[in-house]
């Protein structure tokens, strides 16, 4: 077969889309997704705006009916002041802090402006894969927790 001119300039290859993402892949979206907010908050409490994330729920009306809206998602700011007055973040996966580095779960920032530079420091590492390791313990440790019951 024969190929038009104009597509002669790309490259094809035989590939196959990948029908589910590694659960690696997986976690790290959902991290960077969490860092993501954790920015944009930051972002607003500096211009002193509001940020909302929407989530669908589903509800039941009056009438017994199910239907779909949405409401605003609360989201907890990873940061906090310290008892010596220092701006401190940890980073959280579900309802665990992450050590990043062994036996620490915090990372002191002097203002607000280094916070959103060391939360998209943070985000990028995490793209990156380099903080997969931690991010398997805090998922390994959540896991352990849904099994308790059981």
């Amino acid at each position: 077969m024969n190929v038009p001119n104009a597509l002669s300039s790309l490259q094809f290859v035989d590939a196959v889309r990948p029908r589910s993402m590694p659960g690696v892949q997986q976690r790290r979206n959902k991290l960077s997704n969490q860092l993501w907010q954790q920015i944009q908050l930051a972002k607003s409490q500096i211009e002193h705006t509001h940020f909302v994330v929407k989530r669908r729920v589903t509800v039941k009306d009056l009438e017994g009916n199910y239907k779909s809206i949405e409401r605003p998602k609360r989201i907890k700011p990873w940061w906090f002041m310290a008892a010596d007055g220092t701006l401190c973040l940890s980073v959280f996966y579900g309802s665990k802090r992450i050590e990043i580095v062994p036996r620490k779960t915090s990372i002191c920032v002097a203002n607000m402006a280094d916070l959103i530079g060391a939360l998209e420091l943070l985000k990028s590492e995490t793209e990156a894969g380099n903080l997969d390791a931690a991010i398997e313990v805090a998922s390994g440790t959540l896991k352990m927790n849904f099994n308790k019951n059981r």
